[in-house]
Order: structure tokens, then C-alpha cells, then sequence
């Protein structure tokens, strides 16, 4: 067996799971949507670095989810401790400079979801700014309409307060997590140009995320560290 799968119940149900529901005391709601088995999108809003371990731990199946490819590529010993590390927790590499890159990241992710497994995403695509909810991009519409796979829209709360930006990390502190009820947008590119399909499909999730969080919505891109807005 491939040792990382080894490695990621000991991660989920002996170490981070429960120090995460002890120090996080974290509240969920909605985990009744998550279908037991076949493939599923879950689109979170996007408020921390944590976000990326909330749901995979706190979801009763495997998720996987994107990665800078930064966490895979690092030097000597902690570099291999630590892409052994995200790959354990689901984490799959993208390169975020674009191109070939991303596509082939975006090909990954359907492969999950092809192979019926569950496929985590911010479609924001970095971590707001201010805790306000930014427009989304379409790589989540374009998995669905792809895969067929349903979508769960997801709204996480309390991660910034726990790991302010520019923390590395968290402190103790309530946080929540809300899965609201699956959208199905199979077909939905059929007899529409595929750019203005995905286009409305992300809005569409985008306001299912808005509902459940309560955020307020900016209808703009949310800046991306290190890139001019």
C-alpha cells in the first residue's frame, strides 16, 4: 500500500482530528449532504491558511485539495517531511504561474472526481484580504460540468480569527463550518458558449457560499500576495 495512505488515518483520526476538535472546538452542520460514496465538489469560501486542513478533517471521507507547488519542491529532509506530509492530507501540486501548469492541476482534480472521490476548492483561488467574499473563478464550474460531479457549497467562519493573516499559527478559538445541500450542473454548458456557462455556474456557486457565510460579496477578484491587483 502506498505509504502515505498509511499515513493520512493516522493524521485524520490519531493526531490532527482530534487536537483540531480540542482546540478549535469547531461546530459542523450540514455533513448529512456529503454523500457516502461517488464523487463530490465541496467550494469553501477562503479566510485562512487553515482552511485547507478544516475539511479534510472534519469531512468523513478523504478529500483532496490544490497545493502550492512551493510544498512539494523543498530542499533536503524537511522539504521530503513535508511534501510527504501534504500529499498524506489529499494536497495535490499546482503550479500557480499558469499555462500547462494549471491545466494539468485542473486535469488532476478531475481525475478524483472521475475515480469517485471528493475534490476540495476555494474558488476565489487565494484568501480574502478582509473576510469580504471575492468573485470566483471557473476552474470549480469547469470540474462540474466536466465530471458531472455535484457541488457543495461550503462556508467556514472563525479561521481569520484563529490565524490572522501573516500568522503561522493558529491560536485556540471557535470555529465553524456550514454544507449546505448539492447543486447539479451537469449539462449545463449544452447549446451555451462554455466561457459564459462556467461564468454563470461559478456566480451561481458563489452566491450559495454568500448565503450560507453571510459574507459581504465584492464582485472583483480578490488580489493574489506578491501580484498587482
Amino acid at each position: 500500500m502506498d505509504p502515505e495512505r498509511l499515513i493520512y488515518p493516522l493524521l485524520k483520526h490519531v493526531l490532527l482530528g482530534p487536537a483540531m476538535r480540542v482546540v478549535f472546538l469547531p461546530k459542523v452542520s450540514g455533513l448529512r449532504h456529503v454523500p457516502r460514496t461517488g464523487p463530490v465538489i465541496l467550494a469553501a469560501n477562503h479566510l485562512a491558511f487553515l482552511d485547507s486542513f478544516v475539511l479534510p478533517l472534519m469531512v468523513p471521507r478523504r478529500v483532496h485539495f490544490l497545493g502550492k507547488h512551493e510544498y512539494f519542491t523543498g530542499p533536503g529532509v524537511r522539504g521530503r517531511v513535508m511534501a510527504t506530509f501534504f500529499r498524506s492530507v489529499g494536497a495535490i501540486a499546482v503550479d500557480r504561474s499558469g499555462g500547462r501548469a494549471a491545466l494539468d492541476a485542473l486535469d488532476t482534480s478531475a481525475r478524483v472526481l472521475e475515480g469517485g472521490g471528493v475534490f476540495a476548492i476555494h474558488p476565489e483561488g487565494t484568501r480574502s484580504p478582509d473576510g469580504r467574499l471575492y468573485r470566483g473563478r471557473t476552474g470549480v464550474a469547469r470540474l462540474a460540468m466536466r465530471t458531472g460531479a455535484p457541488v457543495l457549497p461550503v462556508a467556514i467562519e472563525g479561521t481569520d480569527r484563529v490565524q490572522p493573516r501573516g500568522q503561522a499559527v493558529p491560536k485556540p478559538g471557535r470555529i465553524g463550518v456550514r454544507i449546505g445541500p448539492p447543486l447539479d450542473f451537469a449539462g449545463r454548458d449544452a447549446g451555451t458558449p462554455r466561457g459564459r456557462a462556467a461564468r454563470d455556474v461559478t456566480d451561481e456557486i458563489m452566491q450559495a457560499i454568500r448565503d450560507l457565510s453571510g459574507q459581504e460579496y465584492v464582485d472583483d477578484y480578490a488580489p493574489r500576495p506578491g501580484i498587482p491587483a
